[in-house]
């Protein structure tokens, strides 16, 4: 019974989870093409990137580590650099659309929900709800600053550095992948992610305590 009980509450801990991560990855790859685009290049908008549709943004791995461990990856968004004026900073402004569009989220979520908690009485299925949009978003968003392939912290990196390094830097983007998961699988940055999540998010309810 304890069992039962047990996979109950894991499914439906997942059921409030999954709009959280909906909400974060469609926003983050919709916010990194949409950049692209307006920066001159067609490519998100020929590869059908510029839409709602999550079936065009979930990477199976990265949403399961979002379910799980609150931090995850979404399917990148194929660019172009060439198209931009200039490529190198194009780049910078695409890599950090995604993380800040997740801040903003956080954000927006925070502020109304506060707003609900002082004029309303608020549901807890939809408190629950909206406590995951903030803690998923910040963790997508933070989680992606990291410097490894395929983090956008890595596109970020890339830009930076200078012009003599980066055909080497490129040809050790491939093992980020193996990097990023023996990490994961460690525990290593757990801890540290956790805490800096934990803080962002007292962070957004910090920013808005004026109204209650």
């Amino acid at each position: 019974m304890l069992m039962l009980e047990s996979l109950f509450d894991r499914i439906n801990n997942i059921l409030y989870i999954l709009p959280a991560v909906l909400i974060a990855v469609i926003f983050h790859e919709l916010a990194h093409g949409l950049v692209s685009y307006l920066l001159g290049d067609p490519t998100p908008k020929e590869t059908n990137r510029l839409t709602l549709n999550p079936l065009r943004h979930l990477d199976p791995i990265g949403t399961i580590c979002l379910v799980l461990f609150r931090f995850g990856w979404a399917r990148p968004v194929r660019v172009d650099p060439r198209y931009y004026q200039n490529p190198r900073l194009g780049m910078v402004y695409v890599a950090l659309a995604g993380p800040f569009v997740n801040f903003i989220i956080a954000f927006f979520t925070g502020f109304v929900q506060v707003l609900l908690w002082r004029f309303f009485s608020l549901p807890s299925w939809l408190n629950i709800i909206l406590s995951y949009i903030i803690i998923i978003n910040a963790g997508l968003g933070l989680f992606n600053l990291i410097p490894i392939p395929p983090l956008d912290g890595s596109k970020i990196i890339g830009a930076l550095i200078p012009e003599k390094y980066y055909g080497d830097y490129l040809r050790y983007e491939g093992f980020g992948v193996i990097i990023l998961f023996i990490i994961l699988a460690s525990g290593i940055l757990d801890a540290f992610l956790n805490n800096i999540v934990s803080s962002f998010v007292q962070l957004v309810y910090n920013s808005f305590s004026w109204l209650l």
